[in-house]
């Protein structure tokens, strides 16, 4: 396996070189003598050749050994939920409460830059940092004890329905998609406000009914998609958040091995396909065949590009399995979250300078840092297209070991090699096509309208 990596990191080094692109969320081009077919041909072919070395050294991966033990401090998960109650409440309040519109709003900033982004880059990358921030978690905790001061008795939370899977957080899923993508565009206001306290709502409830961890396991958005992205991260939970114990284990080590489920392929599949779909839906030919569409077209043009990468995705797992396609699709949806996302937490998450001085949108200036224009212009536009090609390539080349090794680790002994490679090759063709469809987005010209 260290001579497969070695070899196909050699080989995408040679991509990592400045093309015409235009940052999703940012403006400025970036403009070399390389062609893009050329780049987006290299690669296709690094993806494709990583599958080759995988086959290379096919073999069942053990299971990684248990790591240290390590307890997170009370006062460290005392600050976090504090910070997630925070980031709960002050939306609503700027936005259902106070009103207005302005680079001080926190409700597009907490949930769709520091919650939809940047939380769930930490879980990826680093851990889980839900456990603590959760607020709906804290939120049920504090009605539960002021239930019971005053007497009230709760009841045993009904058992969770086996049928029903996580396919509730998938429903849940797609709806913030379109929340984010077609009904608020990425920003915020009263109507993101409005939709985080039905959502606030339909959470307690839900840990009411089936009990929290039931609910959040299994119903709950956040903890469900932020708990699938820890498989790649090097830090899990050692038990219950209630604890604080985290374990240390090898990095993307829980991709194989682990059980892999339908309905969490799916939420994999949306979260890749939504991502791409941003994308394609900023470029200059996806307007120039659709124009800007109004909620109802650009709702269906969203769903009918969704159904399409999930039906494509569930198509190869008939024949790779799920493992397979779990394991390899993972990596891939956190490499298209960087590329496509990390200039908007970078730029956008600056804003929180702005909030802190006019809190209320009320056009105070409490530290002297209101009128604030963000920057990100101290991050060279060369090596922001380094980290965005790196990310894709890299995610893909990640998914394809991960993909072979979660094939071989679930088939039995005495399958053909031939047969392991027939099997995957819808595995490949999709990663090889998703890696080419993503990257040529990427370089295509962003059209800006101006609001």
């Amino acid at each position: 396996m260290r001579r497969a990596v070695i070899a196909a990191a050699t080989l995408g080094a040679f991509l990592l070189l400045p093309v015409p692109a235009l940052a999703h969320k940012i403006g400025g081009t970036f403009r070399s003598p390389l062609p893009l077919a050329v780049y987006l041909a290299g690669a296709a072919v690094v993806v494709a050749l990583s599958f080759w070395f995988a086959f290379s050294r096919a073999g069942a991966v053990p299971p990684p050994a248990r790591g240290r033990v390590r307890i997170v401090p009370r006062w460290m998960r005392t600050v976090l939920r504090v910070i997630g109650l925070l980031g709960w409440a002050w939306p609503l309040v700027q936005t259902l409460i106070v009103g207005g519109s302005s680079d001080a709003d926190v409700s597009s900033l907490f949930l769709w830059v520091y919650g939809w982004v940047g939380l769930a880059l930490f879980s990826a990358l680093l851990g889980p940092i839900w456990a603590w921030l959760d607020p709906f978690v804290t939120l049920h905790e504090l009605a539960g004890g002021l239930a019971r001061r005053l007497g009230f008795r709760g009841r045993e939370p009904v058992p969770w329905p086996a049928r029903l899977g996580r396919w509730p957080a998938v429903v849940g899923f797609a709806f913030f998609v379109w929340l984010e993508l077609v009904a608020t565009g990425g920003s915020g206001g009263r109507n993101l406000g409005a939709a985080l306290l039905a959502y606030t709502m339909v959470t307690l409830t839900g840990m009411t009914q089936f009990g929290r961890v039931a609910w959040r396991t299994r119903g709950e958005v956040f903890s469900v998609w932020f708990g699938l992205l820890g498989r790649l991260a090097p830090w899990r939970l050692a038990g219950d958040g209630a604890s604080g114990r985290v374990e240390r284990r090898p990095f993307a080590s829980e991709l194989v091995g682990a059980p892999w489920a339908q309905d969490e392929l799916v939420i994999l599949a949306l979260a890749t396909a939504a991502v791409m779909y941003d994308g394609l839906s900023q470029t200059q030919p996806f307007f120039a065949l659709f124009g800007l569409p109004g909620q109802g077209v650009a709702t269906l043009l969203l769903f009918a590009f969704l159904g399409m990468i999930v039906g494509a995705v569930l198509g190869a797992s008939r024949l790779a399995g799920v493992a397979a396609l779990g394991a390899g699709l993972l990596p891939i949806a956190v490499g298209y979250l960087v590329a496509h996302y990390l200039t908007f937490l970078l730029f956008d998450g600056q804003r929180l300078v702005i909030a802190l001085s006019d809190p209320l949108q009320r056009g105070w200036d409490l530290l002297g840092t209101a009128f604030y224009e963000p920057r990100i212009d101290w991050l060279p536009g060369v090596v922001l297209w380094g980290i965005q090609l790196a990310a894709v390539v890299g995610g893909h080349m990640v998914g394809a070991w991960a993909g072979h090794a979660a094939a071989v680790s679930g088939s039995g002994p005495g399958v053909a090699r031939a047969a392991l490679v027939r099997q995957q090759l819808p595995l490949a063709a999709l990663m090889v096509t998703l890696t080419v469809v993503t990257l040529w987005s990427l370089g295509q010209q962003v059209v800006q309208v101006a609001s």
